[in-house]
């Protein structure tokens, strides 16, 4: 079951996943993509257009919020990346690459506090799993906001989850990884926002889910992709235009189109690092076959479908 679960999801992408000789039987760390849509998924609440009509006659094609896994075979634990409105199913495809009969889950570690990132921890509590300890990640204010704040702050008085302080650019040691946050610019009305930075034994990622424009970060894209092996950044919208009716410099995500430009000068095997995610349920990317899923991979550029493996 284990071989066969994702098979769908990288169909339905298109994709041939060339990372799939990196498994939890292999050893090594690795990471394993279990979201890739918007904080709202695929199809999107209240969205009877024609380019969501799919994902609702189909329930095949859905695509869940942006998480991603973290498998050490070696130290047999697991992680996940942000709790999503989809944590109930993204647990349950953790649950089947790396079973809790080996792999403890030791961690999940939050991004900010927008609805697709924190709000699935609600299903660690009391009317729901009733989990016990969950070690779960957090900068100060993200931390302050849980503890502070109901329903969440249950959680904590609960015990169902106990929460751990993150600093910017401070390292977590986990055996054989590392795990560092770095503040990024974005909107911060609950919580301050962070990308992480993955470190294995032998190979490093990015994950930058939401993000403002790149030039209101003080550190260079095309500088920083060339220090990691993967590069999984937001990719909210292809281009401008993509929300009829809708003043998009107001919602201040770098489009694809714009993040093709910047890293445009690198050597295509430093554009093969990148993985476009956190996608909108307008995004044309969601489909494969669509003419900008391949002008993105005609310029050595991924984009990140559920299943994936990537070895660190």
């Amino acid at each position: 079951m284990k071989k066969n679960i994702f098979k769908l999801a990288a169909a339905v992408a298109g994709l041939i996943i060339s990372s799939v000789a990196v498994t939890a039987d292999s050893g090594n760390p690795y990471i394993f993509i279990l979201g890739v849509a918007q904080d709202a998924g695929y199809p999107q609440t209240g969205c009877y257009e024609e380019h969501c009509m799919p994902g609702w006659e189909n329930a095949r094609v859905r695509r869940g919020a942006v998480s991603l896994g973290l498998i050490d075979p070696s130290a047999s634990k697991k992680y996940i990346f942000d709790a999503t409105p989809d944590f109930p199913a993204q647990l349950y495809a953790l649950e089947v690459e790396a079973p809790s009969e080996r792999y403890e889950l030791n961690g999940i570690f939050l991004t900010h506090a927008h609805i697709g990132h924190y709000t699935g921890l609600m299903f660690l509590g009391h009317e729901a799993m009733g989990a016990s300890g969950v070690p779960v990640y957090a900068m100060p204010r993200m931390k302050d906001y849980l503890a502070g704040n109901g329903p969440w702050s249950q959680l904590v008085n609960y015990r169902n989850i106990i929460l751990k302080a993150l600093q910017n650019e401070e390292t977590e040691e986990l055996g054989a990884l590392k795990v560092t946050p770095f503040l990024v610019p974005h909107r911060d009305e609950y919580s301050e926002t962070v990308g992480y930075r993955i470190d294995g034994p032998s190979k490093s990622a990015i994950f930058i889910p939401d993000i403002n424009k790149w030039a209101d970060w003080q550190t260079d894209l095309s500088s920083l992709v060339k220090t990691v092996d993967y590069a999984l950044i937001d990719a909210t919208f292809f281009a401008d235009g993509e929300l009829p009716g809708r003043d998009m410099s107001k919602i201040p995500h770098p489009f694809v189109v714009e993040s093709m430009e910047t890293l445009a000068t690198l050597p295509v095997t430093e554009r093969n690092k990148v993985w476009f995610i956190h996608l909108n349920h307008t995004n044309p990317l969601l489909n494969a076959e669509s003419q900008e899923s391949k002008l993105v991979r005609s310029k050595g550029f991924n984009i990140a479908v559920e299943g994936i493996r990537l070895g660190l």
